[in-house]
């Protein structure tokens, strides 16, 4: 069969043969999503997740004001709990947010019976949750220095404590005030990390909040056995929200599995296990693409009814490289001269046709295409260009030894230490590293491990090189350039660079719109990002995505991760 149906199973009359009313009557399809998580989640509380499988949930569990329109291109925002947008007063200073009166929170023990409304502030107690020292949320950049007054929840922090940018006007109405006009503030207000939460769960449960997620999402958690099989239930009571016609969710039940290798998502969609694919792994693509200029299913698959939707994902390939480290970080001519050279040995055509089987496009700035500030006539100043690199290399001291590497300006040995992820595509990418970089004479070796351990470390400062990803948290160019300004050391600014010239130019760009005057300032921060080469630009992908034919009304946004509410399951 074709289609996925799960259906309920009769009950003793019918097998004891009722009338064929009646077991019509008990034949009831449920439609249940089957999918998987690449990773394992790590908490469902929205102020402290933030990694992709846990987002993902959260999307589905909890409500921000605001969410993106499903279908609208190019993304546009609409209310979630409001019943309308914001008004924006004070030349953009002044915030005023009507909530709905029919958002309500899932039940649970610590309403003590009661069916609990979501209030105004309910959501002053939730952005608080980003301030407060004991969370460490990875999301205070979010708010931090931008509510008037936010100053007061750094120094001493206390729930308790009032400031003029985050106020409950009355119980249905929300007021925010900035310090400075924000365009990108709404985009805020649409992520998990800003979803509403009742403080009395927090205080119920604790540290272990994150694993008693109560919000007020279409859905709610079922069977939960960590980062192995994650069940959510349609919320039947979740607030009237209609997709064409129909109220959202469309589907009884999402059945969730976490399955980190490329090859068995693959094939367990292939077998349909799974009722959709996204991103077909670089490593598996022979299996289900043909080798024509365009992605095109295999002739079999086409058969079968699957659907392929390549997708250009806001999402950017980069190699960046500690400023910090001894070996390959600095300023110095002879520091940016090794880190050219690197970026000159990448060879991008090969990337995109061998690896990438066609579907990337080769990255010229930090911002993909389809993000706000995104210049498609910007080239990169840097090519790949190995002779060039080499000749650098010469100019400024790097020697070849009598082994044919080469060596550092003082005659010690250079050796290159660029960590990777233990997985097929990382073997893959590794070997891509090691024949460019050989090639203009430089050794590398490599750490294979865990990404999530790769990031811990790389916020110590103890990592020299790693290939990874950014995914848009909102669809405009700041959410890109901000990974290179200094005050993000640590955080998502992993190559530690700080510099002068960037950072005031970031700064300044980030209290602009998508104006004339903040793309010459993008250019400019391009430009000083060739100039430094604290990345290495590599690719921005387009996705590979694939669907079975029982599944309706699957197509992928942009920014948010899921689009699972508006799912359906075909029953015929």
């Amino acid at each position: 069969m074709w289609k996925r149906v799960v259906v309920a199973g009769l009950a003793l009359i019918g097998m004891l043969g009722a009338p064929a009313q009646a077991q019509t009557q008990e034949k009831v399809p449920e439609k249940v999503l089957h999918a998987f998580l690449s990773t394992g989640e790590t908490g469902l509380d929205p102020a402290v997740a933030s990694d992709i499988a846990s987002l993902s949930l959260l999307e589905n569990l909890f409500d921000p004001l605001l969410r993106y329109d499903y279908l609208a291109r190019p993304v546009q925002l609409q209310p979630n709990t409001l019943t309308a947008m914001p008004e924006v007063t004070d030349q953009g200073l002044t915030y005023t947010f009507h909530l709905r009166q029919d958002v309500y929170f899932t039940p649970d023990p610590a309403f003590k019976g009661q069916r609990r409304q979501v209030t105004a502030q309910d959501y002053v107690y939730s952005l608080k949750r980003l301030y407060d020292p004991v969370l460490k949320s990875p999301w205070l950049f979010l708010l931090d220095g931008k509510l008037a007054g936010d100053a007061a929840l750094k120094q001493q922090f206390s729930y308790e404590r009032e400031i003029a940018g985050l106020q409950a006007l009355d119980r249905y109405t929300l007021r925010i005030r900035l310090t400075a006009p924000d365009p990108n503030f709404l985009f805020y207000l649409a992520t998990p990390a800003t979803a509403v939460v009742a403080r009395e769960v927090m205080q119920a449960y604790g540290a272990q909040a994150g694993n008693h997620p109560v919000g007020t999402g279409p859905f709610v958690m079922g069977q939960w056995k960590h980062s192995d099989r994650i069940t959510l239930l349609a919320n039947r009571q979740f607030r009237p929200v209609s997709y064409q016609g129909r109220r959202v969710p469309l589907l009884d039940r999402i059945e969730l599995r976490i399955v980190e290798e490329y090859q068995s998502r693959v094939l367990g969609f292939l077998n349909g296990e799974f009722d959709f694919l996204e991103q077909l792994p670089e490593s598996m693509k022979d299996m289900v693409l043909t080798a024509d200029a365009q992605p095109t299913l295999q002739p079999a698959l086409a058969a079968r009814g699957i659907v392929l939707s390549p997708f250009p994902v806001l999402q950017t390939y980069y190699m960046w490289m500690n400023m910090e480290d001894p070996l390959i970080g600095g300023y110095s001519k002879d520091k940016l001269a090794l880190r050219r050279a690197i970026a000159m040995s990448y060879n991008s055509a090969e990337d995109v046709a061998l690896l990438k089987k066609g579907l990337a496009v080769a990255a010229q700035t930090p911002l993909p295409p389809n993000v706000r500030g995104y210049d498609p006539a910007y080239r990169s100043p840097v090519p790949y260009d190995p002779a060039l690199a080499q000749a650098l290399l010469e100019r400024y001291g790097y020697r070849k030894g009598a082994d044919g590497f080469r060596n550092q300006p003082d005659g010690k040995p250079l050796t290159l230490v660029m960590h990777s992820e233990a997985s097929t595509v990382g073997r893959l990418r590794d070997e891509l590293w090691r024949k460019n970089l050989n090639a203009i004479g430089l050794r590398v070796v490599f750490k294979s491990d865990k990404k999530t351990e790769i990031i811990k470390a790389s916020r110590l400062g103890s990592v020299m090189m790693f290939e990874t990803n950014w995914v848009a948290d909102f669809p405009d160019g700041d959410n890109f350039y901000q990974l290179l300004y200094g005050a993000n050391r640590g955080r998502a600014n992993y190559a530690r660079f700080d510099l002068p010239a960037y950072n005031q130019r970031y700064e300044e760009s980030r209290q602009l719109g998508d104006t004339p005057r903040r793309t010459a300032l993008y250019r400019d921060l391009a430009d000083i990002l060739h100039a430094y080469t604290p990345w290495v630009l590599l690719t921005h992908p387009v996705s590979a995505d694939l669907q079975q034919p029982w599944l309706l009304h699957y197509r992928r946004h942009p920014v948010e991760l899921t689009n699972w509410r508006y799912l359906d399951i075909a029953s015929h």
